[in-house]
C-alpha cells in the first residue's frame, strides 16, 4: 500500500489494526503517525491512550500483551513501536529475544480497541522472515521513500499553498538548491518564507537567496551548476564565500569531485536505459539529485567528465602533498574550467 492510499483510507475512518512503516523518508513517516494520532485518539485522551515501545528494550510479546489488554478510561489506544532490526534486512544485533509467534497469532484475531504501528528505521524489510510475509499479507505495510523530482516540487507548492502563499516560477527549484531535499529542512524554510511573504504573498527566488542559508554541500552544488554553465564569476563568488567561512579547500575539492562523479555515473546509467528512479536506487541518491545531475551531465561528453575527474584527482594529490598551495590550486582549476579550457 502506498502513502496516499493509506492516508485516504484513514481519513475515511478505515483504520487497520496493524501498520508497518519503513523507509528513509522519516519526516513523511512522522507526519503519517501524527495523522493516525489525530484520527485514532481524541486529544484529551492522548496522555493515556498513546503508548510507546522500543523493540531494542522491550520484547514484542509485551507489545502484543498491551494490544490485547483493554484500554483504561479511554475507548481506543495507539501503540507506537520503534524497531531497527526485527523486521529489517540484516543481522539482528539486539540483546532482546522476541517471540514473533505471539504477533503472528495476534494478527489472526486483532482487537478492535488497539492500533499497533511499527516504525522501522531501515530502507528495506527482510522479505525472508515469516513475520514480514504475514504483515505484507494481512496488515498495512507502507514504504516511505524519497519523493521524485516532480513530486517534491509539487509538495513544496502544496505546503506553501496551505499557508495561502504562492511561489514564483523557479522558486521551488531554488529552495531545493539552497536547502537540499530533506523534507524536515524544506518544511522549516517554507514556513519561515511564508511568514515573510504573508498571506496571499509570493515567494521569489530572490527572497530565497536573501533569507535561506546554504550549507557547504549545497554551496558546492551551486558552484558546479555555475561552472557547468560557464558562469565563472558566480562560481568564484561562492568559492570565496566558502573560504571566508573557513571551509577547507580539500573538502571543497572533494565535494566538487563527488558531484562530477555522480554526473558521470548518471550519464552512463541513463545511456543504458535506466530510469531516474532506478538510477537513484542504484547510486543511493535522492531522485531529485539524479534529475539535476542528469541535466548538468548533458553539457558534457563522458570523456570530458572523466578528464575532469582525472584533473581533480591530480589536484587532490598535489594539494595534500604540498606541491601546490591549496587555495591557489583550486582557484586555478575553477578558473580553467569556468573559462571552458577543461571542456
Amino acid at each position: 500500500m502506498d502513502v496516499k492510499t493509506a492516508s485516504k483510507a484513514i481519513r475515511k475512518g478505515d483504520i487497520s489494526p496493524v501498520y508497518l512503516l519503513y523507509g528513509s523518508e522519516k519526516y513523511q513517516m512522522k507526519q503519517f503517525v501524527e495523522m493516525l494520532k489525530e484520527k485514532v485518539v481524541e486529544e484529551e485522551h492522548r496522555d493515556f491512550a498513546i503508548i510507546p515501545y522500543d523493540l531494542t528494550e522491550t520484547p514484542i510479546e509485551v507489545v502484543v500483551e498491551e494490544a490485547e489488554t483493554a484500554p483504561f478510561l479511554v475507548p481506543k489506544k495507539l501503540i507506537i513501536v520503534r524497531d531497527t532490526s526485527v523486521f529489517a534486512a540484516g543481522k539482528d544485533s539486539g540483546k532482546i529475544e522476541h517471540r514473533l509467534e505471539t504477533l503472528l497469532t495476534y494478527m489472526d484475531n486483532p482487537t478492535d480497541y488497539s492500533v499497533i504501528v511499527f516504525t522501522v528505521q531501515a530502507e528495506k524489510l527482510d522479505e525472508r522472515k515469516k513475520i514480514v510475509k504475514k504483515l505484507k499479507s494481512d496488515a498495512s505495510v507502507i514504504a516511505f521513500a524519497p519523493m521524485g523530482g516532480d513530486d517534491l516540487i509539487a509538495w513544496i507548492h502544496k505546503r506553501a499553498g496551505e499557508r495561502e502563499v504562492q511561489l514564483a516560477a523557479g522558486a521551488a527549484e531554488s529552495l531545493i538548491q539552497f536547502t537540499g531535499t530533506g523534507l524536515q529542512s524544506l518544511a522549516a524554510e517554507i514556513d519561515k518564507l511564508c511568514l515573510y511573504a504573508g498571506a496571499q504573498g509570493t515567494i521569489s527566488s530572490a527572497d530565497i537567496e536573501s533569507l535561506v542559508p546554504r550549507n557547504t554541500e549545497q554551496n558546492v552544488f551551486a558552484m558546479v551548476e555555475d561552472l557547468a554553465n560557464l558562469r565563472l564569476d558566480k562560481a568564484l563568488s561562492i568559492f570565496y564565500e566558502l573560504l571566508k567561512q573557513k571551509e577547507e579547500p580539500i573538502k571543497i575539492a572533494a565535494l566538487i569531485t563527488r558531484q562530477f562523479r555522480i554526473m558521470l555515473q548518471v550519464k552512463e546509467l541513463a545511456g543504458q536505459s535506466y530510469s531516474q528512479q532506478q538510477i537513484a536506487s542504484q547510486l543511493s541518491l535522492h531522485p531529485y539529485g539524479v534529475k539535476v545531475a542528469g541535466d548538468q551531465a548533458r553539457r558534457f561528453r563522458p570523456e570530458q567528465l572523466r578528464q575532469l575527474l582525472y584533473e581533480l584527482g591530480e589536484l587532490d594529490y598535489h594539494m595534500k602533498t604540498g606541491v601546490v598551495d591549496k587555495v591557489l590550486g583550486l582557484e586555478l582549476f575553477l578558473m580553467k574550467m569556468g573559462a571552458g579550457a577543461s571542456i
